[in-house]
C-alpha cells in the first residue's frame, strides 16, 4: 500500500513538473518579456504559447509510443522508430523536398509536408500490418521493422546524394526536428492525435500488463495476442506519424522517457506508467526545447541536438546507478 502511494506522490510531482516547465518555456526567449505581462503579451500567445503546447503534445505522444513498443517487444531497446514509420516518413518528405528544379522551392508548404509524412508512416504501418497476418512471433516483427528502416533509410541517402544543395539543405532543417513552426490548427489536428493514441492505448491496458509476461502468458489470461498486437501497433503508428508530421522526426525521448519514469516510479503495472510515461514525455521535451532556446540568446539549437545530449548522459547514469534497466 505504501509503495502504491508514493508512487502517487511521485507521479504528483511529474504533473508539477510539466506545469512548472510549460510556464518557465513561456518566459524563456530571445526577447524579454516581463512576467506581469506574461498572459498579455503578444509574442507570447503568437509564438510561445504554440510552441509551449506542442512540446506538451508531442513528447507525451512520443514517450507513449516508446513504451508502446518497449511492452509488446519486450525490448529495452524498443523505441518509436523500430517500425520504420519515423523512415517512412522522411522518405516521403525527401521525395517531396528533393525532387529539385525549383519544386520544393513550389509545394513545400507545412501541410504538405505533414501530408507527406502521413503518408509515408500510413504506408509503412500499412505493410506492417499486412506482414504481421504472416509473422507469428513480435521478435521478428521487430527485426522486419529494422529492415524497412534501414531500406527507406538507404533510399532517402541515395535522394540526397543527387539533391540540389539548396533542396537538402531544406530537407536538414525538417531533419533536425522543431515544435516552434506549428499554428493553432496544426495544434488542434496533433491534439486529436495524440488524444486518440492515448486513449486507444488505455483500452489496451489489461492486454500491455500480461504481455510483459510473454505472448503464452497473455493467451493463457484470456487476452487475445493478436488483436492486442493489431491495437498496439495502430496506436503506436497514430502517435508517431502524427508527431512526426507536425515537428519532424524528433529523437531519443520515445526511447528515454519510460526508462526515465521506470527508475522514478518503479512499477511495471500500465495504469500507473501509462499516465506517468504521458506526463514524462511532455516534461523532457519542454526542457530540452528550453536549454535549445539558449535563455538571453538570440541562437537556436538544433531540438534533436539537445534531446540527445541532455537525454543520453541522464540514461547511462541512471543505468549504472540502478545496475539494469527494467521492463
Amino acid at each position: 500500500m505504501n509503495k502504491g502511494k508514493n508512487a502517487d506522490f511521485k507521479w504528483l510531482w511529474l504533473a508539477v513538473a510539466l506545469v512548472a516547465l510549460f510556464f518557465l518555456r513561456l518566459f524563456f526567449g530571445s526577447v524579454h518579456v516581463p512576467a506581469a505581462e506574461i498572459f498579455s503579451n503578444e509574442l507570447v500567445l503568437k509564438f510561445r504559447l504554440p510552441i509551449a503546447v506542442t512540446c506538451v503534445l508531442a513528447g507525451s505522444a512520443l514517450a507513449v509510443s516508446g513504451l508502446l513498443m518497449q511492452t509488446l517487444f519486450r525490448n529495452a531497446l524498443a523505441g518509436p522508430d523500430v517500425l520504420g514509420l519515423t523512415s517512412g516518413s522522411s522518405l516521403m518528405v525527401a521525395i517531396l523536398i528533393l525532387a529539385g528544379n525549383g519544386f520544393s522551392m513550389t509545394f513545400a508548404t507545412p501541410w504538405t509536408l505533414a501530408i507527406a509524412a502521413s503518408v509515408g508512416a500510413a504506408g509503412v504501418f500499412l505493410l506492417i500490418l499486412l506482414i504481421s497476418q504472416y509473422v507469428n512471433d513480435n521478435t521478428s516483427l521487430l527485426i522486419i521493422g529494422l529492415m524497412i528502416g534501414a531500406t527507406t533509410a538507404s533510399v532517402v541517402g541515395v535522394l540526397q546524394y543527387v539533391s540540389r544543395a539548396e533542396d537538402l539543405q531544406a530537407f536538414m532543417i525538417w531533419g533536425l526536428g522543431s515544435v516552434g513552426s506549428t499554428n493553432w490548427n496544426e495544434i488542434i489536428v496533433l491534439s486529436v492525435i495524440a488524444i486518440a493514441g492515448t486513449i486507444l492505448s488505455l483500452i489496451n491496458m489489461k492486454s500491455l500488463n500480461a504481455l510483459l509476461l510473454g505472448e503464452n502468458y497473455a493467451s493463457t489470461v484470456g487476452v487475445s495476442v493478436k488483436r492486442s498486437r493489431l491495437l498496439i501497433l495502430t496506436s503506436a503508428s497514430i502517435l508517431v506519424g502524427g508527431v512526426t508530421a507536425f515537428c519532424g522526426p524528433i529523437a531519443f525521448v520515445g526511447l528515454a522517457v519510460p526508462h526515465l519514469v521506470r527508475i522514478i516510479i518503479p512499477t511495471t503495472n500500465h495504469k500507473v506508467l501509462l499516465p506517468s510515461v504521458f506526463l514524462g514525455g511532455g516534461v523532457l521535451l519542454l526542457f530540452c526545447d528550453i536549454i535549445a532556446q539558449l535563455p538571453g540568446s538570440t541562437q537556436v539549437l538544433p531540438l534533436n541536438a539537445v534531446t540527445s545530449m541532455v537525454g543520453a548522459p541522464v540514461v547511462i547514469w541512471l543505468i549504472i546507478k540502478n545496475r539494469k534497466v527494467n521492463i
